[in-house]
Protein backbone atom coordinates (compact mmCIF):
# COMPACT_ATOMS: atom_id res chain seq x y z
CA UNK A 1 0.00 0.00 0.00
CA UNK A 2 1.16 3.50 -0.86
CA UNK A 3 1.72 5.83 2.08
CA UNK A 4 0.06 9.07 1.99
CA UNK A 5 1.39 11.80 3.86
CA UNK A 6 -0.39 14.62 5.91
CA UNK A 7 0.10 18.15 4.41
CA UNK A 8 0.18 20.89 7.10
CA UNK A 9 -2.92 22.60 8.44
CA UNK A 10 -4.96 19.39 8.19
CA UNK A 11 -5.63 19.99 4.43
CA UNK A 12 -4.95 16.42 4.00
CA UNK A 13 -4.65 15.71 0.20
CA UNK A 14 -4.37 12.15 -1.78
CA UNK A 15 -1.24 10.98 -2.81
CA UNK A 16 2.90 11.54 -1.98
CA UNK A 17 2.99 14.84 -4.03
CA UNK A 18 0.89 16.35 -1.32
CA UNK A 19 3.75 16.56 1.22
CA UNK A 20 5.56 19.49 -1.17
CA UNK A 21 2.79 22.12 -0.05
CA UNK A 22 3.76 21.64 3.53
CA UNK A 23 6.12 23.49 4.17
CA UNK A 24 6.51 26.26 7.20
CA UNK A 25 7.32 29.78 6.37
CA UNK A 26 10.11 31.68 7.66
CA UNK A 27 9.40 35.00 6.48
CA UNK A 28 8.47 37.16 8.85
CA UNK A 29 9.76 37.33 12.27
CA UNK A 30 6.36 38.83 13.70
CA UNK A 31 3.52 36.79 15.48
CA UNK A 32 1.34 35.19 13.82
CA UNK A 33 -2.71 36.74 13.62
CA UNK A 34 -3.31 33.39 15.05
CA UNK A 35 -0.99 33.51 17.72
CA UNK A 36 -1.81 37.06 18.17
CA UNK A 37 -5.17 35.80 19.12
CA UNK A 38 -4.40 32.95 21.32
CA UNK A 39 -2.19 35.51 23.35
CA UNK A 40 -4.94 37.82 23.96
CA UNK A 41 -7.66 35.15 25.06
CA UNK A 42 -9.91 35.03 22.44
CA UNK A 43 -11.73 32.54 21.29
CA UNK A 44 -10.45 31.34 17.43
CA UNK A 45 -13.59 31.98 15.15
CA UNK A 46 -12.28 29.07 12.69
CA UNK A 47 -11.89 26.19 15.65
CA UNK A 48 -14.16 23.91 14.37
CA UNK A 49 -12.68 24.12 10.80
CA UNK A 50 -10.96 20.86 10.80
CA UNK A 51 -10.48 18.61 7.57
CA UNK A 52 -9.30 15.13 9.50
CA UNK A 53 -11.21 15.56 12.60
CA UNK A 54 -13.56 12.88 11.95
CA UNK A 55 -11.00 10.49 13.06
CA UNK A 56 -11.41 11.62 16.31
CA UNK A 57 -14.86 10.09 16.53
CA UNK A 58 -13.72 6.63 15.12
CA UNK A 59 -14.00 5.21 18.57
CA UNK A 60 -16.15 5.31 21.77
CA UNK A 61 -14.75 7.43 25.01
CA UNK A 62 -16.50 5.08 27.31
CA UNK A 63 -13.63 2.58 25.80
CA UNK A 64 -10.59 5.03 26.03
CA UNK A 65 -7.60 4.46 28.34
CA UNK A 66 -5.86 7.55 29.54
CA UNK A 67 -2.58 6.40 28.26
CA UNK A 68 -2.12 4.06 25.02
CA UNK A 69 0.99 1.72 23.60
CA UNK A 70 0.54 3.38 20.29
CA UNK A 71 3.13 2.01 18.41
CA UNK A 72 3.65 -2.11 19.56
CA UNK A 73 7.08 -3.35 20.34
CA UNK A 74 7.97 -4.49 16.98
CA UNK A 75 7.73 -1.11 15.62
CA UNK A 76 11.04 -0.17 13.97
CA UNK A 77 12.62 3.57 15.10
CA UNK A 78 13.66 5.19 18.74
CA UNK A 79 11.08 4.34 21.32
CA UNK A 80 9.01 7.67 22.67
CA UNK A 81 6.62 8.64 25.79
CA UNK A 82 4.85 11.49 24.72
CA UNK A 83 2.72 12.41 28.29
CA UNK A 84 1.04 15.58 28.89
CA UNK A 85 -1.93 17.31 31.08
CA UNK A 86 -4.92 18.55 29.43
CA UNK A 87 -6.25 22.01 31.65
CA UNK A 88 -9.36 23.63 30.78
CA UNK A 89 -8.94 27.63 30.03
CA UNK A 90 -8.60 28.30 33.66
CA UNK A 91 -5.82 25.94 34.48
CA UNK A 92 -7.94 23.12 36.35
CA UNK A 93 -6.96 19.38 35.45
CA UNK A 94 -9.44 18.61 32.40
CA UNK A 95 -10.67 15.05 32.84
CA UNK A 96 -12.76 13.44 30.51
CA UNK A 97 -11.14 14.91 26.67
CA UNK A 98 -10.68 12.86 23.89
CA UNK A 99 -7.18 12.98 21.94
CA UNK A 100 -6.39 11.28 18.82
CA UNK A 101 -2.80 11.28 17.77
CA UNK A 102 -1.21 10.05 14.44
CA UNK A 103 2.10 10.49 13.05
CA UNK A 104 4.78 9.20 10.52
CA UNK A 105 6.78 5.85 10.90
CA UNK A 106 10.88 6.11 11.73
CA UNK A 107 11.24 6.43 7.52
CA UNK A 108 8.56 9.61 7.68
CA UNK A 109 5.35 7.87 5.84
CA UNK A 110 2.13 7.29 7.01
CA UNK A 111 2.11 3.74 5.90
CA UNK A 112 0.96 0.68 7.10
CA UNK A 113 -2.87 2.41 7.20
CA UNK A 114 -6.30 0.14 6.94
CA UNK A 115 -9.33 -0.11 5.11
CA UNK A 116 -11.67 0.71 8.14
CA UNK A 117 -11.88 3.74 7.16
CA UNK A 118 -10.68 7.21 5.24
CA UNK A 119 -8.72 8.42 8.00
CA UNK A 120 -6.88 4.93 8.78
CA UNK A 121 -5.89 5.11 5.41
CA UNK A 122 -4.44 8.34 5.46
CA UNK A 123 -3.38 8.74 8.93
CA UNK A 124 -1.35 5.36 8.84
CA UNK A 125 -0.60 2.25 11.15
CA UNK A 126 0.56 5.02 14.05
CA UNK A 127 -2.92 6.35 15.61
CA UNK A 128 -4.53 5.76 18.43
CA UNK A 129 -7.07 7.62 20.93
CA UNK A 130 -7.04 8.27 25.01
CA UNK A 131 -9.34 9.85 27.15
CA UNK A 132 -7.87 11.69 30.15
CA UNK A 133 -8.00 10.88 33.35
CA UNK A 134 -9.87 12.43 36.45
CA UNK A 135 -6.01 14.04 36.76
CA UNK A 136 -6.21 15.64 33.55
CA UNK A 137 -3.32 13.34 32.33
CA UNK A 138 -2.77 11.48 29.20
CA UNK A 139 0.29 9.32 27.40
CA UNK A 140 1.25 7.76 24.71
CA UNK A 141 3.93 5.02 24.39
CA UNK A 142 5.29 5.02 20.93
CA UNK A 143 8.43 5.61 18.61
CA UNK A 144 9.85 8.88 17.34
CA UNK A 145 8.64 10.17 13.92
CA UNK A 146 10.98 11.19 11.26
CA UNK A 147 10.51 14.12 9.03
CA UNK A 148 8.66 14.00 5.75
CA UNK A 149 11.12 12.36 3.08
CA UNK A 150 11.07 15.53 0.70
CA UNK A 151 12.22 17.81 4.34
CA UNK A 152 9.30 19.91 4.08
CA UNK A 153 8.73 20.08 7.48
CA UNK A 154 9.89 18.84 11.19
CA UNK A 155 8.73 15.43 12.28
CA UNK A 156 5.83 15.50 13.98
CA UNK A 157 2.91 14.42 15.80
CA UNK A 158 -0.31 15.30 15.18
CA UNK A 159 -2.76 16.00 18.13
CA UNK A 160 -6.82 16.76 17.65
CA UNK A 161 -9.06 17.28 21.07
CA UNK A 162 -12.30 16.27 21.61
CA UNK A 163 -14.15 18.11 24.83
CA UNK A 164 -17.53 15.92 25.73
CA UNK A 165 -20.40 18.15 24.11
CA UNK A 166 -18.11 19.75 21.83
CA UNK A 167 -16.91 19.42 18.24
CA UNK A 168 -13.52 18.21 17.96
CA UNK A 169 -10.62 20.44 16.80
CA UNK A 170 -6.83 20.29 15.79
CA UNK A 171 -3.51 21.78 18.30
CA UNK A 172 -0.62 22.52 17.54
CA UNK A 173 1.82 19.20 16.49
CA UNK A 174 4.32 18.28 18.62
CA UNK A 175 7.79 19.27 17.62
CA UNK A 176 11.17 18.85 18.86
CA UNK A 177 13.20 21.71 20.10
CA UNK A 178 16.79 22.08 17.97
CA UNK A 179 15.80 19.45 15.55
CA UNK A 180 15.05 19.72 11.65
CA UNK A 181 13.33 22.99 10.96
CA UNK A 182 12.14 24.11 14.39
CA UNK A 183 14.04 27.19 14.58
CA UNK A 184 12.97 30.74 15.38
CA UNK A 185 11.19 31.45 12.02
CA UNK A 186 8.66 28.22 13.60
CA UNK A 187 8.70 29.70 16.87
CA UNK A 188 7.22 32.75 14.89
CA UNK A 189 4.66 30.97 12.83
CA UNK A 190 3.00 29.02 15.82
CA UNK A 191 -0.45 29.13 16.09
CA UNK A 192 0.09 28.33 19.74
CA UNK A 193 -3.55 26.32 19.44
CA UNK A 194 -4.07 24.29 22.82
CA UNK A 195 -0.41 26.16 23.81
CA UNK A 196 2.98 25.73 22.21
CA UNK A 197 3.23 22.39 20.28
CA UNK A 198 7.62 22.81 21.05
CA UNK A 199 8.79 20.35 23.53
CA UNK A 200 12.40 19.45 24.98
CA UNK A 201 13.17 15.45 24.79
CA UNK A 202 14.93 13.90 26.90
CA UNK A 203 16.25 10.34 27.77
CA UNK A 204 15.33 7.94 30.48
CA UNK A 205 17.30 5.61 32.03
CA UNK A 206 16.30 2.88 29.44
CA UNK A 207 17.26 5.10 26.87
CA UNK A 208 13.87 6.13 26.10
CA UNK A 209 12.84 9.45 24.63
CA UNK A 210 10.41 11.66 26.89
CA UNK A 211 8.53 14.09 26.18
CA UNK A 212 5.75 16.31 27.43
CA UNK A 213 3.00 18.02 25.87
CA UNK A 214 1.07 20.14 27.90
CA UNK A 215 -2.54 21.22 26.61
CA UNK A 216 -5.00 24.46 27.71
CA UNK A 217 -8.09 23.59 26.28
CA UNK A 218 -9.55 26.64 23.60
CA UNK A 219 -12.22 28.99 24.29
CA UNK A 220 -15.74 28.49 22.88
CA UNK A 221 -16.30 30.27 19.69
CA UNK A 222 -19.75 32.08 19.91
Amino acid sequence: MTPTPKPHRRLTLLGLAAIGGAGVCGCSPAASAPAKTAAAGKARPDLYSCEGCQAVLERDPATLPARLRLAEAGQPGERMVLTGRVLTVDGAPAPGVVIYAHHTNADGYYADGTPETEWSRRHGRLRGWVKTGADGRYGFDTIKPAPYPDRTMPAHVHLFIQEAGRPPYYIDDVVFAGEFKVDDAYRAKQELRGGGGIVTLTRDGAGVWQARRDIRLERRPS
